[in-house]
Parts: structure tokens; sequence; C-alpha cells
């Protein structure tokens, strides 16, 4: 009696999870599989800057500073009417103003965000000093638009 191996799909089933198929469907599967394109999301950016988060003892960021975390995404909202610094940058996490962009780095991203530029910006670190500048640093990054007819 012809019979025929038993192949291990381990390659496409979880490591928990073995799918015992016998013969050409198992290469068949994955020989389709191969084939298909691959698509990845690829969250490309440039760093624009990386800055101390100024006014952080003014606003919510003490209430908020338990549940923040590096890596955290931030909002970056212009303030041009602001009548400290007409060039201001409100920063806020998860809704909440937790400071401004300090104002000697200001200048680069209201330029970029007046011209309507996205731009992105994240916690890189957090620090428990006394010092309120030196608590939470960010960055503001640019994002890499893919080139018409480019996939990303």
């Amino acid at each position: 009696m012809d019979t025929m191996p038993v192949v291990d799909c381990v390659a496409i089933a979880p490591p928990r999870c073995r799918i015992r198929q016998r013969g050409w469907p198992c290469w068949l599967m994955l020989a389709w599989l191969w084939m298909q394109p691959l698509h990845a999301q690829v969250a490309a950016h440039i760093l624009l800057q990386d800055s101390p988060l100024a006014g952080f003892q003014y606003h919510a960021g003490k209430a908020l500073w338990p549940q923040m975390q590096v890596g955290d995404a931030l909002t970056l909202i212009r303030e041009p009417d602001n009548v400290h610094d007409p060039r201001a940058v409100r920063v806020e996490w998860r809704g909440r103003k937790i400071g401004y962009v300090p104002r000697r780095d200001n200048a680069d991203v209201a330029r970029f965000m007046d011209r309507g530029e996205i731009l992105g910006a994240r916690i890189s670190r957090l620090a428990e000093v006394r010092d309120p500048w030196s608590r939470v640093r960010f960055e503001i990054l640019v994002p890499v638009q893919p080139m018409e007819g480019e996939t990303p």
C-alpha cells in the first residue's frame, strides 16, 4: 500500500497549534504563502528634535506622571495667539496639557506646523528628579511619506 509521508506545516501555524497535513496540500499552501506580497506598515520618520518639556510643573503633568510611559504618543497643538510666545506649541498627553515645546526650540516646529506639516511626538525619557525641566524629554518627528507610485 502506498502511503504519503506526514509533513508538519509548523511554518504557517502558531507554535502551540501544529497542523498536520499529508503530502502535496501542505507544500501547495506553503508555495501560495510564499507567493503572496508582503504588506507591512512601516512607520518611518525623521527626528526633528529632542527637547525637555517646558512648564511641566504648571500643568496636569504632576497628576498624570504615574500613568505616563516612555514611548507614549504626544499631541502638538500650535498656539499662534499665545500672549507669552507667538511661536508657542502646546504639548498634550491623552488630551491633557502637560506643557510646551521650549521657547528656545520652538521656531522650527512652529514653522513646520504653520505650513500644514503633520508632526508626531512621543515621550523619550522620564526621570524622577526635582528639576521640572529634567523630568520629561520628548521627541518631535516628521513622518516620511512614500513617493508616488511607491508602496510601503
